[in-house]
């Protein structure tokens, strides 16, 4: 691992995600952010930004209140970026965000609601995606840097989903970093690390969100085109930046062939994973891949044991 000084310190939003069905790109993500030059500082006792739970009657201002407290919490470490590597903590982070800086009523009733609780958020901070970050920071030349252990042979289908670039990706306090239609940040950095991006045109296909967690045969038909096309493309492996995309697209195969007679073995894995095992780190401590549930043997044999 690099003893490099970190050029730049993000306050990190973890996210619900990190603590379980995400864990992978947590932890990945926390391995290759010093190797990039980007110092990770939790937010201290964070809690749930709302995606899921947030909009389920009462309004907006819980959803809102859920993401100020986040935002208070984080203004006490001091005005940085905030950072998430979440979609969905990323969408519901960014766009509260920007509604409470908007919007003086929004703020007035988010900051009542956080005095419960002795907090208050008055900056005017910036929330932004590890993505936008590693693209407008880093860039790819900074990741070729770093890798010692090219992907060579691997063939990836970059599969980005809906949250990530929509709708802030084009946007100025999105960081302008990709288009919404076909962003090509994900064939970039596996590039960067020395795999094939293999051309993969459902890059920004629904995979079904949280309603394929909840009646996955309304979503099936999504999550089997989406893994076919990466099929017909030869990709090794499927790699995605958000914790939802990848638990429906890997987890949901076993159905899939029992309902379509198909015979999907197809791994999913975070690009974060990538850049661990391309930079020569550990597959297990680093790149945390025994925590995909179909393993990709491919990517396994070129990671350090």
């Amino acid at each position: 691992m690099s003893e490099q000084t970190p050029t730049k310190t993000f306050t990190y939003y973890p996210g619900c995600s990190s603590q379980g069905a995400g864990k992978h790109l947590d932890e990945s993500v926390r391995a290759v952010a010093p190797e990039l030059g980007i110092e990770l500082d939790d937010i201290s006792d964070w809690n749930c930004c709302g995606a899921s739970v947030g909009t389920i009657g009462g309004g907006t201002l819980p959803n809102l209140a859920l993401t100020g407290r986040n935002l208070a919490m984080a203004q006490e470490q001091g005005p940085r970026d905030v950072v998430t590597a979440c979609a969905a903590c990323y969408l519901n982070t960014h766009s509260g965000n920007e509604k409470i800086k908007s919007d003086v009523a929004a703020r007035s009733r988010v900051n009542e609601a956080l005095a419960a609780g002795d907090k208050t958020y008055t900056d005017d901070l910036q929330v932004r995606h590890m993505c936008e970050v590693i693209v407008n920071e880093v860039g790819t030349e900074k990741i070729k840097e770093r890798v010692t252990n090219p992907l060579e042979g691997l063939k990836v289908a970059g599969y980005v989903g809906c949250q990530t670039v929509r709708p802030f990706a084009s946007t100025d306090g999105g960081g302008n970093y990709d288009t919404y239609e076909d962003p090509e940040f994900l064939d970039d950095f596996a590039s960067a690390c020395g795999a094939e991006a293999v051309a993969f045109d459902p890059k920004t296909s629904c995979c079904g969100g949280s309603v394929a967690v909840m009646s996955p045969d309304r979503t099936l038909h999504l999550i089997k085109d989406i893994v076919q096309a990466a099929e017909d493309a030869g990709a090794d492996v499927i790699a995605t930046p958000c914790p939802l995309c990848q638990t429906n697209v890997e987890m949901y195969q076993d159905e899939i062939n029992q309902k379509f007679g198909t015979s999907f073995n197809m791994p999913v894995v975070f690009y974060s994973q990538l850049m661990a095992v391309a930079f020569g780190m550990e597959a297990k401590k680093d790149a945390a891949l025994h925590r995909n549930t179909i393993r990709s043997d491919k990517l396994e044999a070129l990671a350090k044991k």
